[in-house]
């Protein structure tokens, strides 16, 4: 398993361990040859003196005054002691205040008295260089000796304490500066790498909500001048976009096609209903009609009576399958929406005792008695000649099913914005698992009462068809003795209009 890591901290260790290295580097360096190197620039600063010292001796200006600046200025800035002599051991000019030791020093040197403390590190004709430590004093020196033009001899000397002492201290100064330079170096790259490493950890989170199609998070710029990062935010930014759109283009695309698929399918199941019940309905009557033109044709019956009975099956059979027929050319164009509805305001009222008219004849022959006590004018917007349909269905239909009292009451409620129609008639209650389906296309709860009557079982799905056209609810209600259909029309504020 890979562990989550942190480029502020990557970044922050790089660069101090670049800042450390380097700073250790140079502190080796530094205390491995810092050493050298301030020994060979005293030997070329003894060198310079003794060649200034030479040229005053050749010129005869050695004991001038103006040469006296310049020969103190050269052993106090050089830190070197000066011993000029001449032949017979006179001292001409010393600038060390034990001027006698230092003599017995140069004639120790001239005579190899303490060669084997000493270390000839560079000679020349005129002069010699060496390093000599100074058993007595228990130091080391750096020496110089030779002859002047004018004869006499030099001998310049400088401590190499000192110089140990100078890069033992700038090996201590580059330490602490080292050190100081490593947390401050520490303290800027961890908040420099903030600035660089934040937008980076946004650009992340911004590219993790994406895999979860989370599109609505933006980069947003935090700098005044734009750098590569900024430019990756807003390539980001058009990315999420893109994307987002894409997708939902996708989705759209995806969502109309599973419709276009469910709704060929529905077609294809309803085709399929359709046929196989339509086949099965016009089965019975075609049979009925069959037999009874065969009978006919035979001459079964040759008396009149029989040959009129006859006729009028075959008459009433071919009637149903008209009427079945024309309901579900009715119920097709409701369902595929062929059919517009004309909506317009009538006198509910009024429909209502257009269609008792109607079926007048029909209650007098099933022997049923309908109530209707509304009188008033009930003005209501919809399709009055579908409404018309809707209302025939379920007095035709209370008809045929009322039984006991046989008694068929048609009563309207009124609500803020519409009116609920019902249409109620004594008899058998529906079985609580047909409440749904009566509305099924050729769904009969009993069928052999439905044969009796001449029911195609399609009427109460014309009403649902039709209810549904216009968006207004309906349904059916098991009473106490008997049952109650209803539905709802949208009505007019003021009734009077």
């Amino acid at each position: 398993m890979i562990k989550k890591g942190s480029l502020t901290r990557e970044l922050v260790f790089i660069i101090v361990a670049l800042v450390a290295g380097t700073i250790l580097l140079c502190y080796g360096l530094n205390a491995t040859l810092i050493e050298r190197y301030y020994i060979t620039n005293k030997q070329n600063t003894l060198l310079e003196g003794f060649e200034i010292i030479d040229e005053a001796s050749a010129s005869g200006k050695l004991n001038t005054p103006s040469f006296d600046v310049i020969f103190d200025n050269l052993c106090a800035n050089g830190n070197i002691n000066v011993l000029i002599i001449n032949s017979n051991q006179t001292i001409i000019r010393s600038s060390a205040n034990d001027a006698h030791s230092m003599l017995m020093e140069f004639m120790n040197i001239l005579f190899n008295a303490n060669q084997k403390n000493s270390v000839v590190l560079k000679q020349q004709n005129n002069y010699n260089i060496l390093r000599q430590r100074d058993i007595r004093l228990n130091s080391e020196y750096l020496v110089l000796y030779g002859s002047l033009q004018n004869g006499n001899l030099v001998l310049m000397r400088s401590a190499l304490a000192s110089i140990r002492e100078s890069a033992d201290i700038s090996n201590r100064f580059l330490a602490i500066v080292g050190s100081i330079a490593v947390v401050i170096s520490t303290i800027i790259t961890f908040f420099v790498s903030k600035g660089i490493t934040n937008p980076i950890r946004e650009l992340s989170v911004i590219s993790e909500k994406m895999t979860k199609l989370d599109f609505d998070a933006k980069y947003v710029r935090s700098r005044i001048r734009k750098n590569e990062i900024d430019e990756l935010g807003e390539h980001v930014n058009h990315l999420s976009d893109t994307l987002e759109t894409t997708i939902s283009e996708l989705k759209s695309a995806n969502i109309a096609l599973q419709r276009d698929i469910e709704e060929k399918i529905q077609i294809d199941e309803m085709r399929q209903e359709f046929l196989s019940n339509i086949s099965h309905e016009l089965k019975t009557p075609l049979a009925v009609i069959s037999g009874y033109a065969e009978g006919l044709a035979e001459c079964v019956n040759d008396d009149p009576e029989s040959r009129n009975y006859y006729c009028e099956v075959i008459l009433d059979e071919t009637e149903k399958m008209t009427q079945m027929v024309r309901q579900l050319l009715s119920l097709n164009q409701l369902e595929s929406g062929q059919e517009m509805l004309q909506m317009q305001r009538f006198n509910l009222t009024e429909l209502i005792q257009g269609v008792i008219e109607k079926v007048s004849i029909l209650l007098e022959q099933y022997g049923c008695v309908l109530v209707f006590s509304d009188n008033e004018p009930l003005y209501v917007w919809a399709d009055e000649f579908k409404i018309e349909e809707v209302l025939t269905n379920y007095i035709t239909n209370a008809i045929y099913h009322a039984k006991n009292e046989k008694r068929i009451q048609i009563f309207y409620t009124k609500k803020e914005m519409c009116v609920r129609v019902h249409v109620f008639n004594t008899g058998d209650l529906i079985p609580e698992e047909a409440l749904t389906e009566i509305w099924t296309k050729f769904y009969k709860v009993d069928k052999a009462r439905t044969r009796e009557y001449g029911g195609t079982g399609i009427g109460l799905s014309i009403v649902k068809a039709i209810m549904q056209s216009h968006k207004q609810e309906f349904g059916v209600i098991n009473r106490e003795n008997g049952v109650e259909f209803w539905f709802e029309m949208d009505s007019s504020q003021n009734s009077s209009l």
